[in-house]
């Protein structure tokens, strides 16, 4: 198979645009700098394979955005479907890629209209994401434990017991929790800068009452690290996360699975707007996507009506 170059070769007019496009990322839009990279390295993708693609021509091209027709690419979608064997998921990360590049091109009056307007994403078969079971989550709690660190046990129950985005997570202060005999919540300022609060139970309460009694460092922020006296980062918390999961027999356990636990776990008991509204999300479709069932549950689901 076709490899693609990680950073393939551009001419100067191409490199000039994507330059151009760099500069609006970083300094007019409010993104991160993951995104931006891979908003940029989806175009320069695009860009290289228009330019070869135009190099079998009489007269080759350069890439402008002036350049592009709608059935380029479509062409490119189909390359990327047929000939690089791309899933959907990646082919419409690519498709968002493009479509947010040319919707800044027409409204920069670069272009008269926008060519990848009418260019349908790829269709996706929604797959439901992978739980853990009750058993895998009492041995990830039972490593946890035995591995005698109270920031790493409260910062694993705060993510099962509330839900919260591993970035929520990492900038959480002391101030944001509310924490009381009976009750308790906690203040999250999440994606688009979008406030809510979301409860604590007393098993939250209780591991973080536990780990601020015999917190040694004063910090502002909950979650710190011991080595930069900080709080941790996206990476600190997936590797505090991945050496527990290894621990429990878990090796394939991420982050954000632990946020589907709690969807998972909340959507047996409690409406589906209730839990949107818990979970920071605008549309109940996501929601939703979070509550779907598993294999077992829809093989329980049949088995209840079975005659036998």
């Amino acid at each position: 198979m076709y490899k693609q170059k990680p950073s393939p070769d551009l001419s100067i007019r191409a490199e000039q645009s994507l330059t151009d496009y760099e500069h609006y990322l970083r300094h007019e839009q409010d993104l991160r700098q993951l995104t931006i990279r891979d908003y940029l390295s989806d175009l320069r993708l695009f860009m290289a394979w228009c330019e070869r693609d135009w190099a079998k021509e009489v007269n080759p091209l350069e890439f402008i955005p002036q350049h592009v027709a709608t059935p380029t690419i479509i062409r490119y979608r189909d390359y990327l479907q047929g000939d690089l064997k791309r899933k959907p998921a990646t082919i419409n990360r690519y498709l968002m890629s493009i479509k947010r590049y040319f919707s800044r091109a027409l409204s920069q009056k670069l272009i008269a209209r926008d060519p990848s307007i009418v260019v349908k994403m790829i269709a996706e078969t929604t797959r439901p994401p992978s739980h853990m079971t009750d058993l895998e989550e009492n041995r990830l709690i039972t490593a946890v434990t035995e591995g005698r660190s109270l920031r790493d046990r409260a910062l694993i129950i705060t993510m099962l017991h509330t839900g919260l985005r591993l970035g929520e997570v990492c900038k959480l202060k002391w101030h944001d929790l509310v924490i009381g005999e009976r009750s308790g919540y906690v203040k999250v300022t999440g994606k688009g800068n979008k406030y809510r609060e979301v409860p604590l139970n007393v098993t939250v309460r209780n591991a973080i009452r536990e780990y601020q009694e015999n917190l040694d460092l004063e910090s502002e922020y909950v979650f710190i690290s011991q080595k930069t006296r900080k709080n941790l980062t996206r990476r600190g918390v997936s590797f505090a996360i991945k050496k527990y999961a290894r621990k429990a027999g878990i090796p394939d356990l991420k982050p954000h699975d632990l946020r589907h636990r709690f969807g998972y776990r909340m959507a047996v008991n409690v409406p589906i707007h209730r839990l949107a509204q818990i979970m920071g999300h605008d549309s109940l479709d996501t929601t939703m996507i979070y509550i779907r069932g598993t294999p077992g549950d829809l093989q329980q689901a049949v088995e209840s009506i079975a005659w036998e």
